[in-house]
């Protein structure tokens, strides 16, 4: 999986009791997906998930880790990533300026790769692109070439900005690797959905609706937005030492502003109405836990369960420009993460 932040991986086994409890099997929406990590292991106790997220790149991980099946896919997808990777130990061959407006973007103007493996990385995204894919398998190699170049990237976790000194990992050869695929739940086949909330929500009915929604003001659009555009290889326009794509400034979202984040959460709950509901949030959000249970009391009885939690990767290493200079403290490294279980009236 990529360096994320938000990543559920400590609360897994909190979130997986919480899905029982609610409901012991069936459907279930995962309305910000994000690296489908939590539908994963959802998929894997035989539910059938719907992972949804408005970011082509967080849909792109869940069409490979959520909709496509290990038995359809695992045969085809690891010959064509050995494929790939006779395209990547192929690249680069000896001369200047080698690759194209990816290397230039992401490794010149910016430092997030070193240049031999952005010429690798474009390479392989073009083989792809040609390749006339299935979706599925599409967002199979895809996913391995995502997570190939997360492993040798140059940053503290997020794409808001590069390291100043090349990380040690940024030296290695781009390498990559077959994602875990999982088989078909019996309870059906699995989705992915690129939807924003609401309207993912007014598609939803019949099932248990997961919500882990942003926390603040920083879009996972913008800490991500080199994962967007290998995704969507569209040769943005950017700004910024970053290189950030210039949708990142024009794509805002309600739940990354202090003041629209509880009318957005309110609109979204008021079409899932009448559905089971696990929300996921912080102690540094934008709602205060006493805000997020008066919401949620309008659609059920409410559960709260808290726990000690490490903040993000980035909270340990400390504040950075986008120059990669450190340029402030860390003030804390835990917070509280709640469990917020919601139990519609029989």
């Amino acid at each position: 999986m990529i360096k994320y932040l938000g990543s559920k991986r400590v609360l897994l086994p909190a979130i997986r009791e919480a899905v029982r409890d609610l409901q012991p099997s069936g459907t279930v929406l995962d309305l910000f997906s994000g690296t489908s990590r939590v539908g994963q292991v959802l998929k894997q106790d035989g539910y059938q998930v719907i992972a949804n997220d408005h970011n082509s790149y967080a849909a792109t991980i869940a069409r490979c880790y959520i909709q496509a099946d290990r038995e359809s896919w695992l045969n085809h997808a690891q010959q064509e990533i050995g494929r790939l990777q006779d395209i990547a130990d192929a690249n680069p061959v000896e001369g200047d300026n080698l690759g194209g407006w990816f290397t230039q973007s992401y490794c010149r103007e910016s430092r997030y790769f070193q240049e031999a493996n952005g010429v690798r990385i474009e390479a392989v995204r073009e083989a792809i692109q040609a390749g006339a894919y299935d979706p599925e398998l599409e967002a199979i190699l895809l996913v391995s070439l995502m997570e190939a170049a997360d492993r040798v990237d140059s940053t503290a976790g997020v794409q808001m900005a590069y390291l100043k000194q090349w990380a040690p990992r940024a030296h290695h050869a781009l390498e990559l690797r077959m994602p875990e695929l999982w088989p078909r739940p019996t309870s059906g086949p699995c989705q992915a959905w690129r939807k924003e909330a609401l309207e993912a929500a007014q598609s939803f009915s019949g099932g248990l609706v997961y919500l882990d929604p942003p926390y603040n003001q920083h879009s996972y659009l913008g800490n991500y937005h080199i994962w967007e555009t290998l995704v969507r290889w569209d040769a943005p326009e950017t700004y910024g030492i970053a290189c950030k794509r210039t949708d990142v400034r024009e794509r805002k979202s309600a739940f990354n502003s202090k003041p629209g984040c509880a009318v957005a959460m309110e609109e979204v709950l008021r079409e899932l109405h009448g559905c089971p509901l696990l929300v996921s949030f912080s102690d540094e959000g934008y709602l205060a836990r006493e805000q997020m249970e008066s919401l949620l009391r309008v659609h059920g009885t409410v559960e709260t369960r808290a726990f000690g939690h490490p903040r993000y990767v980035g909270a340990k290493i400390g504040i950075h420009n986008p120059q990669g200079e450190r340029v402030g403290k860390v003030s804390h490294v835990r917070n509280q993460e709640y469990l917020f279980l919601v139990r519609p009236p029989s």
